[in-house]
């Protein structure tokens, strides 16, 4: 008798398991492969089926172009930005590649917003005094919020007077001097620095006529972690964040044959920069990104969001010296264009970031400024920052040159 039941038992098992196997097949195949799609559209990709079957679709969290690079005068058109990629601000959500799938993406989106809606009523309905519980969750949301840099610019008048602006704004060395018949004030506040062309070609040249330039915590023999690195933070944040077409030229000009020679830096520079803006004449703008030397005691940080930045300060060559007057054989036609830029992204700066910002510093030779009307001299710093002061700097500094660039004003 006992092996009888044993025997009924597991004949009736066996039949229980076959009946589960033709519903699974039969109807609940549906339920199972929407759990996996569910898994899938999850974990970061999503397969949908069409006409032609199943087809697997990527998902991104966020998109970064690649930035283009030179190495020793070279460029390959390969490593420029994607100029068809449109920035969309790092955020906590999903983006399809393609069109196919968005369904399932807005049906987790709609999900995820009911859930939240009816624990929110749920919450809202247990407490006695609504009106209380609505101010609490707005202080909430408005603390979760950065802080906004606060907008202070200057009016217009307050700028046309040349001698207060030279005073306040400028830091002139004592062998050249910037006279008022020398720089049209009024028409450098108002010049065009709107980027004219598109990003399907390069736009900018970042480059580093000393490239070894480091700081307080770089790392011998590693230009990552010196200027180099600061210039490639910038080159990213410019080409992912704004969606610029840009190159950064890595070449090192001031350390040649084994011997740091600066003073030829600036030489050795030209004939790189010249190379690189025949083979890309779109270019509109050149940057030569260095940091500044200064007294051991001076430290050039400022707090911007609850980060330790450098400040910075822009740098200007008039070819122009007290004993020799203009400087010839170091001819700039873009003289005037180059102050109005510096102006125009001091004033930025001082309306968005006004700690940030140091004067800006007129010296009398020419260095790399007469390649381009748009073009900028920019020191990030000194030797005693350090390499996260530079780089969180690169985040304010493209900012100005976005809003410079896209042609707005710092001042009303």
């Amino acid at each position: 008798m006992r092996k009888q039941g044993k025997s009924i038992k597991r004949t009736g098992i066996i039949w229980l398991l076959l009946l589960l196997f033709i519903l699974m097949k039969l109807e609940n195949q549906k339920i199972i492969s929407g759990l996996t799609d569910r898994m899938n559209i999850l974990s970061g990709y999503i397969k949908s089926q069409g006409e032609e079957g199943f087809t697997t679709k990527n998902m991104i969290h966020s998109y970064m172009p690649v930035v283009g690079y030179v190495d020793s005068h070279y460029v390959d058109t390969r490593y420029l930005a994607d100029p068809s990629y449109e920035y969309e601000e790092q955020v906590e959500y999903v983006t399809l590649d393609e069109t196919t799938g968005v369904e399932e993406a807005q049906m987790i989106n709609a999900e995820t917003q009911s859930q939240s809606e009816t624990q929110s009523q749920s919450e809202t309905q247990s407490e006695t005094q609504s009106q209380s519980v609505q101010q609490t969750v707005s202080e909430s949301q408005t603390a979760s919020i950065p802080a906004m840099p606060q907008v202070m610019k200057m009016q217009k008048s307050e700028l046309l007077d040349f001698n207060t602006l030279l005073n306040n704004f400028y830091t002139v060395t004592s062998i050249t001097e910037l006279k008022e018949d020398k720089f049209d004030l009024g028409a450098a506040l108002e010049q065009d620095m709107t980027i004219q062309g598109d990003n399907s070609s390069p736009q900018i040249l970042i480059f580093h006529t000393h490239s070894q330039e480091g700081f307080v915590d770089s790392v011998e023999g590693d230009n990552s972690t010196g200027i180099v690195g600061v210039g490639a933070r910038l080159a990213e944040i410019l080409s992912s964040k704004y969606g610029y077409n840009v190159i950064h030229d890595t070449s090192v000009y001031d350390y040649v044959d084994g011997v740091l020679d600066r003073s030829k830096a600036y030489t050795y520079a030209e004939q790189g920069i010249q190379q690189i803006l025949e083979q890309y004449p779109t270019v509109e703008v050149v940057l030569d990104i260095h940091r500044d030397g200064v007294a051991e005691n001076i430290h050039l940080v400022t707090d911007v969001n609850g980060k330790p930045t450098a400040k910075m300060m822009f740098f200007n060559g008039i070819s122009y010296t007290k004993v020799n007057g203009e400087i010839d054989y170091l001819y700039n036609p873009y003289i005037q264009d180059n102050l109005a830029m510096s102006l125009q992204m001091y004033l930025l700066g001082k309306s968005y970031y006004p700690d940030v910002m140091r004067k800006i510093y007129i010296h009398g030779y020419r260095y790399c400024l007469h390649f381009r009307p748009k073009s900028m001299l920019i020191e990030v710093g000194a030797q005693n920052n350090t390499l996260e002061e530079e780089l969180n700097a690169m985040e304010p500094l493209a900012e100005m040159l976005d809003r410079l660039f896209r042609g707005e004003k710092g001042y009303e």
